[in-house]
């Protein structure tokens, strides 16, 4: 019955004779109406691509975002061909513009009538389309290595406030001034139906020896009542997290100064994490501060006792360098 509908739906935009001979192409019950709004960048400063997007659709981001290090982003809505994304990228990486690509991608499509998609490519280059069928109010506007694209808005001002956004945000840090341009689109009506889902993806100006770090920044926000809100505290979160790896990283080096540091600018940004404040104490006593490091524990073991239990495990990876008699101040913690 849903495949019906969708059928049904699209008959009504294209028209009979020119819906129903491409219908197994252009319509598939696999495919998302992810009508929407999203941006593809390349960052001027680092290189680093991105595309970022929010819809009243559930899990937008596996549907409308691509990307691949060192090679471009894309962006892929209406009625939605997923296979844009990955055939897109594997153009752009063939050596192909973002204008080859989307030329090549659009030419073998019978329903470009009804699609929308962006693409840039790691020189800067974009390329958009905005099919003539997709639903009002639907537009475009390109930039400086930048497109912004939306389709089912409420009004007609959502490209031109996200395109003043993002232009206007250089000063912001790449992922936050991308999430500037999402905010402008939602603030000048957004999506005629409302909002479910977003999502934020960047990936590094180069592809390295590690591909599975050149995904920057992966999130998605699958179903919620203000998922641009939870996208930016995902961020946030993010960037506490990037503080806690780096602490990590400054204990396997021993150095717990270090450590220290990166662990407090974790706790900064978000207070409330008990594993947080946690490895800040275990540094503060590795750095003979037990004093210190109790006055964290302490909360935290009547929190949640099972913290307790942990640190009886750390001496013996030698992740809790203390004297026996600190160990059992530790745990002994009232």
């Amino acid at each position: 019955m849903r495949f019906f509908r969708w059928v049904l739906a699209a008959a009504l935009l294209t028209g009979p004779a020119a819906f129903w001979p491409a219908a197994a192409q252009v319509y598939t019950q696999s495919d998302p109406l992810a009508h929407t709004f999203s941006i593809v960048a390349r960052d001027p400063k680092t290189g680093d691509l991105a595309v970022a997007v929010q819809s009243h659709w559930f899990s937008v981001g596996t549907s409308v975002s691509w990307a691949e290090a060192g090679v471009g982003a894309i962006a892929t809505q209406s009625f939605t061909n997923k296979s844009f994304g990955p055939r897109g990228l594997a153009l752009l990486k063939s050596g192909k513009t973002a204008q080859q690509t989307l030329d090549e991608l659009l030419r073998t499509d019978e329903g470009r009538d009804v699609r929308q998609v962006a693409v840039v490519d790691s020189k800067g280059n974009v390329a958009v389309h905005t099919g003539a069928k997709c639903i009002d109010m639907a537009g475009q506007q390109t930039g400086a290595q930048f497109s912004v694209q939306a389709n089912m808005m409420l009004t007609d001002k959502v490209p031109g406030a996200m395109a003043r956004a993002y232009e206007q945000g250089a000063a912001l840090p790449f992922p936050e001034r991308v999430l500037a341009a999402l905010d402008a689109a939602q603030a000048a009506g957004g999506d005629v139906r409302g909002r479910q889902s977003a999502a934020l993806l960047v990936v590094r100006a180069q592809a390295s020896t590690a591909p599975w770090d050149d995904r920057l920044i992966d999130l998605r926000v699958d179903d919620a009542a203000e998922p641009l809100k939870e996208l930016r505290r995902l961020l946030q979160l993010h960037r506490a997290y990037e503080h806690m790896n780096a602490g990590d990283l400054a204990v396997e080096k021993n150095d717990v100064p270090g450590a220290i540091r990166e662990y407090e600018a974790a706790e900064k940004l978000f207070p409330d994490n008990l594993e947080m404040r946690y490895w800040h104490a275990i540094s503060l006593a590795n750095k003979q501060q037990v004093p210190a490091a109790l006055k964290l524990l302490r909360p935290i073991f009547k929190q949640d006792p099972n913290w307790r239990t942990l640190t009886q495990r750390l001496p013996k990876v030698g992740l809790l360098t203390v004297s026996e008699a600190e160990l059992q101040q530790i745990l002994t913690l009232k």
